[in-house]
């Protein structure tokens, strides 16, 4: 599609990245847990049922930062909850690192995953209220390019601090306060989102909003647009599993499970552990999930570049195909005995990348723009709070799994919800592509 040459697309990206700063915390929080956690489970003594609940704690704060600010974004505004959101990042950050035992890290934990929970659920919300059709692909898929980034450069202070004594966990949680500031500084620049002050009655500020960014004609188009939506869209949150909206709910819901059981964070947050059961030292894990964070980023941009040329249910397609095989492959190792080293290395690679360059970033992107204008925020939360559910349990009990089952039984059971996943986006996932979010609304009257 041409891109629409009125669009001020220097001022539309800054405006994007620095919500993407959100992202990269939540990547961050994520990950940095990969290199901390084998040294605070020595720290603190503990067994693979408390290894669990040190992991996967964060996850289970991000439930409720999910549902929570999926209805407190609809009456308040997605800036302002932005920065409180960063603040959070920055305060929990420095109480993980300080924890003195397991409770108070789990604590700390807990309360950092409400700030990546809420940015989960606002920061693609809003980039994809701010974009027009033909560049809202490529710059909500932004938000999953500063998520891998975060991701990689938790690895990186991993690996450096993984040798530098027996508090080197805690210098990891603390750096995590750096990208926090810079992210609560860098919201100033930022406007609130236009179809959110259309919502409360603000039609002069979401006008000027739109124009700076579109121009004046492109500007009046979009708020007659914003305007008739919100008009005739007359749900309120408990009517969102009506008729109307059932079907779009559905498809969020079940997109929002299948994303985690098919094993995207156990990947992430187990991979030291997963290169241990493969024959490799704890140091040397560290470096291979560094790189393994590398190609997650490298192939996030194959997605940036192609998703809005290609579209977003071909991507999802693709990529479950691509995890398929490579948890195929892992199974496969199992069960011949050749669950070692490069083997485990390379099919992780193919893993991630499918997941990078298709899943990842499509998955954000398609939420922030399937459901109606009025109820966006409450109704996005209930996809995002149910990711962040069956990623907590997924994290929770992977340890034991590993621990209590074959290795090829673990994949094995990834490997069919990764199926699941790819039978779901053939049948069920209507293209977006190019579509106003107006007109996507449409599609499930």
């Amino acid at each position: 599609m041409r891109k629409n040459k009125d669009v001020n697309f220097p001022r539309l990206l800054l405006i994007s990245i620095v919500a993407a700063l959100g992202g990269l915390l939540f990547g961050f929080d994520i990950a940095i847990i990969t290199g901390a956690g084998p040294y605070l489970t020595i720290a603190f003594d503990l067994n693979s049922i408390q290894e669990g609940w040190a992991y996967s704690s964060l996850l289970f704060g991000c439930i409720a930062g999910a549902f929570i600010a999926g209805r407190l974004t609809d009456a308040f505004g997605r800036r302002k909850l932005l920065f409180f959101i960063a603040s959070l990042f920055a305060i929990t950050s420095v109480g993980s690192a300080l924890a003195y035992d397991l409770t108070s890290l789990v604590t700390a934990r807990i309360i950092g995953g409400l700030a990546v929970g809420g940015a989960s659920a606002i920061v693609p919300m809003y980039i994809s209220e701010i974009s027009p059709p033909s560049r809202r692909g490529s710059l909500v898929s932004m938000y999953q390019l500063f998520i891998v980034t975060g991701i990689l450069i938790s690895y990186f202070i991993n690996y450096l601090l993984s040798g530098t004594g027996d508090a080197n966990w805690r210098w990891m949680f603390a750096s995590g306060a750096v990208p926090s500031i810079i992210f609560l500084i860098a919201l100033f620049a930022i406007p609130e989102s236009p179809r959110f002050l259309c919502r409360i009655g603000s039609r002069e500020k979401a006008f000027s909003i739109l124009e700076s960014i579109g121009g004046s004609k492109n500007a009046q188009k979009q708020i007659a647009e914003i305007e008739e939506s919100i008009h005739n869209t007359k749900v309120s949150f408990r009517e969102l599993f009506k008729p109307g909206l059932r079907k779009v709910m559905l498809i969020g819901f079940t997109l929002a499970v299948l994303v985690q059981l098919s094993g995207i964070n156990i990947i992430i947050d187990y991979a030291p552990k997963i290169f241990a059961k493969a024959g490799w030292k704890l140091d040397a894990g560290l470096f291979a999930t560094f790189g393994l964070g590398f190609v997650n980023f490298l192939f996030t941009w194959v997605s940036i570049l192609i998703i809005d040329k290609f579209g977003r249910r071909p991507l999802y397609i693709i990529g479950s195909i691509g995890m398929s095989l490579a948890l195929a492959g892992l199974t496969i190792a199992g069960l011949t005995g050749n669950f070692e080293g490069l083997v485990v290395l390379f099919l992780i690679m193919l893993y991630l990348a499918s997941f990078a360059s298709s899943i990842g970033p499509v998955f954000w992107t398609y939420l922030s723009e399937i459901f109606p204008n009025r109820v966006r925020g409450a109704a996005m939360s209930i996809p995002v709070f149910t990711q962040w559910i069956f990623n907590g349990l997924v994290v929770l009990v992977f340890p034991s799994m590993l621990h209590h089952l074959h290795v090829s039984l673990s994949f094995v059971i990834l490997l069919i919800f990764a199926l699941m996943q790819l039978i779901v986006a053939i049948r069920f996932m209507p293209e977006t592509k190019g579509k106003s979010l107006e007109e996507i609304e449409k599609l499930w009257k």
